[in-house]
């Protein structure tokens, strides 16, 4: 297996953009991971008291796992529709392209989130950075204020991208109802679930707020493999959680990439490229797995094979037809199979 693959790269060892003792945010973009398209990831960690200021995207909707800690959202819509709520590990927030929006740390401990964006280059814009655009006069009259009262504030067009909060968290009295925008993704049932693995969907399906992203939060056992397929009409963009896995992606012109991925790397194989995933040198491992569409599908290599005769199969496959394998009709493909057999070098 070759050492590097361009299909995968180092989330925690990506471009650093922020770093101090208020929490570091990391990011993998089309100019350091040049294989993606339509989709990017960052991670932020945030310690206790600290802030991701309010900000918005301007070309990208943002999906966001919670891996640790506990976090107050505030979203602010088009229309002025505002909204906020509170997100602990194993929970979603979604983010429409534009909206504003903060995250806050209200926990004890540092809080952790993986972010998913529908863009390969994402675009940010800060509000203290947006403020800082406009001159004391402008602002003045925005808040029918003399001139002088924005004297004192900072003024610059650089966002500060995480702050310090002073003293205690306020909730706004709407913080503990349920929230469009707010997704408890490991507290539902798994819509896949198996002796060896499941997988719980954060999709259109279950969360209407989505409409061009979603993401499955994919567990399978060492004894347990993610089947071969492929996905006709999304990309796949997967975070490993915990864990360690080998995949193997084909390409077009018959090219084979095996490699290892372990917790902190993130894997890209574009759209309908065939690919499976099986675990190695771990008990277990934990992905999650980012989607350009709303409701993602595969196809599966069980079903492909059963909507064929087998002679069809045996020419296919340039076998006889008494030496093709008594491969089982399979309507509807498992996803997760279990590995019976042993773990080829």
């Amino acid at each position: 297996m070759p050492e590097r693959s361009v299909h995968t790269a180092s989330l925690w060892q990506g471009e650093e953009i922020y770093r101090s003792e208020l929490g570091a945010l990391t990011r993998l973009t089309a100019d350091n991971f040049p294989i993606l398209s339509g989709l990017s990831i960052k991670r932020l960690t945030l310690a206790p008291g600290a802030i991701r200021e309010p900000h918005w995207h301007a070309n990208a909707t943002e999906l966001t796992y919670c891996t640790a800690g506990a976090a107050l959202v505030s979203v602010l819509d088009s229309g002025g529709h505002f909204s906020s709520f509170l997100v602990s590990a194993g929970e979603m927030f979604h983010i429409d392209s534009g909206a504003l929006h903060h995250v806050e740390n209200v926990g004890a401990d540092d809080a952790e989130f993986i972010l998913a964006f529908r863009h390969e280059r994402p675009e940010d814009f800060g509000l203290g950075a947006a403020l800082g655009a406009m001159t004391d006069s402008v602002l003045g009259n925005t808040y029918d204020l003399p001139a002088a009262d924005f004297a004192d504030i900072r003024r610059s067009t650089t966002a500060r991208l995480v702050v310090r909060r002073e003293g205690e968290p306020e909730f706004p009295s709407g913080a503990h109802f349920g929230d469009p925008h707010h997704f408890a993704l490991e507290a539902m049932a798994a819509p896949v679930d198996s002796p060896v693995g499941s997988a719980r969907t954060a999709r259109e399906q279950f969360w209407p707020a989505l409409r061009d992203i979603s993401m499955y939060s994919l567990r399978v056992r060492e004894d347990g493999m993610r089947e071969p397929h492929w996905h006709p009409v999304t990309a796949e963009m997967g975070y490993v959680h915990e864990g360690s896995a080998r995949m193997t992606i084909m390409d077009p012109d018959g090219t084979l990439d095996t490699y290892t991925v372990h917790a902190g790397e993130v894997y890209f194989v574009p759209r309908a490229y065939p690919h499976h995933i099986e675990v190695v040198d771990s008990p277990r491992i934990h992905l999650l797995i980012f989607f350009d569409q709303p409701t993602p599908a595969d196809i599966g290599y069980r079903a492909s094979v059963s909507a064929y005769s087998r002679r069809v199969l045996a020419a296919t496959f340039g076998v006889a037809l008494d030496e093709l394998p008594e491969l089982p009709f399979t309507a509807s493909d498992p996803l997760i199979v279990s590995r019976n057999n042993p773990l080829e070098p």
